[in-house]
């Protein structure tokens, strides 16, 4: 799947949930399935600035050209939106990720349902992610 498809399928999950606590429910779930930064990487090189939370997120050009990514954060509604950011970025191409809209988000509904701190985190580790890729494309 490339990335609108994953979003698209992210969307449709989502949707699916009238309340929002149910909502919450699922990206606490998905913070489960998160690929987790182990605990000797967890310093501030890649600690996310400007989260509520303390979210770390790692990224890796692998040799397939692809740009791989694990996080982890203290919060668990945190780590499950790191982690529906971790599997629609992860293994895709540096280019991909950098050009992607992110209007997947917006059609949740997830960032006016977050704290304003929460959101801002959100934000933040979106912006994270797109300059990890920006800067693995120019090693390409």
């Amino acid at each position: 799947m490339n990335i609108l498809e994953k979003e698209s399928q992210l969307v449709e999950e989502f949707s699916g949930l009238s309340e929002w606590m149910d909502r919450y429910a699922l990206l606490i779930e998905k913070g489960k399935t998160c690929p987790v930064l182990p605990d000797s990487e967890k310093n501030d090189s890649f600690l996310i600035k400007g989260c509520q939370s303390r979210v770390w997120i790692k990224a890796e050009l692998k040799e397939d050209g692809k740009v791989y990514f694990q996080a982890d954060s203290d919060a668990v509604i945190t780590k499950g939106i790191a982690s529906m950011l971790l599997y629609v970025f992860s293994g895709e191409e540096p280019k991909a990720i950098v050009d992607a809209p992110v209007d997947f988000l917006d059609k949740i509904g997830l960032k006016e349902h977050l704290s304003p701190t929460r959101s801002n985190g959100l934000t933040a580790m979106l912006k994270q992610i797109k300059l990890y890729a920006l800067a693995l494309s120019m090693k390409k």
